[in-house]
């Protein structure tokens, strides 16, 4: 079994058995208007549902489009016991802005295969869920904006590159700004430190995800992916030759069109070529795609296309999700009570009203 193997096992029987806490932002009730919409990508040929929040007054509003991460996600981002997507919606909406949240496509009501789909694909997706915001007569139309969470964030630039005339301004929430190749490198890098693990033994698994990464976002043909595959990943054993079944599970896995592109994907192309305003957000103690590297990355981007109109702002003692946390690891995320911190909440909406119209 490898020790990545092992790394996995551990962390699933962490999430299996942690005690999940009483939510402190449950809803309750919503004083706004809350409707289930649908809308079609006419590209992917596939009809998409979601929520639309809109405020219980009388006027035009700004309006927000949310853009879920990596897997396949419903319209509330829930995960561990926790909906982001719901409680960032309530405060928005609560706030004046009208918020549309939509499940991943061939998740929930939402049609289509996610298991085929590339980040180029979700971006039609956010496309659509765009060019339905433009069609509601309550909504201002020079302030429909989007806004991405961890791939999301991927996601928001390229379609705000693609469609400039269209979005008003786009967050980035925990956004990646490097290759995605080296973003999971630097993940694998800072969960093992998190977990204390060896030196070497953290160094020895890089370098065999560095050579998978490689082999995958390569053009090799399927026979001899696997072949390559199965000598990497047999390489790190420490209890001899797994079972088929693992190696098979494993190569499925990387094998996935999502990942061969995620992996060469690089956002500054579509990050130079973005010209509206952008709130880029990080927590401090994100693991999984590191404040260090990633906020500044995304900086530099925007700068190299001459766009100033940038806000950074890294939260301390913030993990991935956004919430108050001691070490930033993963299976941390469902023991929080919190699902995402008010501070960071009040940062967006002050930010959106801040926006010259």
């Amino acid at each position: 079994m490898t020790r990545k193997f092992k790394n996995i096992c551990r962390l699933a029987a962490a999430l299996l058995f942690c005690t999940v806490a009483v939510r402190g932002q449950e809803i309750a009730g919503n004083p706004y208007r809350e409707e289930v919409v649908f809308f079609e990508n006419s590209k992917a040929g596939i009809r998409l549902a979601g929520t639309l929040t809109l405020p219980d007054a009388v006027g035009r509003f700004p309006a927000v489009v949310l853009v879920s991460g990596s897997g396949a996600q419903n319209r509330d981002e829930e995960l561990m016991g926790h909906k982001p997507f719901r409680v960032i919606a309530d405060h928005l909406t609560r706030a004046g802005i009208a918020v549309l949240r939509y499940d991943d496509r061939g998740t929930a009501a939402s049609e289509g295969d996610f298991s085929k789909a590339t980040t180029a694909d979700l971006a039609t997706d956010a496309e659509a869920a765009l060019r339905y915001l433009g069609t509601r007569k309550e909504l201002d139309a020079s302030m429909i904006g989007l806004a991405g969470h961890s791939e999301g964030g991927a996601i928001a630039p390229l379609v705000a590159a693609q469609h400039p005339g269209d979005v008003a301004f786009i967050i980035l929430l925990a956004a990646p700004g490097v290759r995605g190749d080296s973003l999971l490198l630097l993940q694998s890098a800072a969960i093992q430190r998190a977990y204390r693990v060896d030196e070497q033994r953290a160094q020895r698994a890089l370098n065999i995800n560095r050579s998978i990464y490689k082999l995958v976002s390569g053009d090799a043909a399927p026979d001899a992916l696997r072949s390559a595959l199965e000598r990497e990943i047999t390489s790190d054993m420490t209890g001899g030759i797994p079972p088929d079944a693992f190696i098979d599970a494993q190569i499925k896995q990387l094998s996935t069109p999502w990942l061969k592109y995620f992996l060469s994907y690089d956002p500054a192309p579509a990050l130079e070529k973005v010209s509206c305003p952008v709130l880029v957000l990080n927590g401090e103690k994100d693991l999984q795609v590191p404040a260090e590297i990633n906020p500044g990355a995304i900086r530099e981007a925007l700068a190299r296309g001459g766009n100033k109109r940038v806000r950074v702002r890294i939260f301390p003692r913030l993990n991935h999700l956004f919430q108050e946390c001691l070490t930033g690891v993963p299976a941390e995320y469902p023991t929080l009570e919190r699902t995402f911190v008010p501070e960071v909440l009040n940062e967006i909406v002050s930010w959106i009203k801040a926006l010259p119209k």
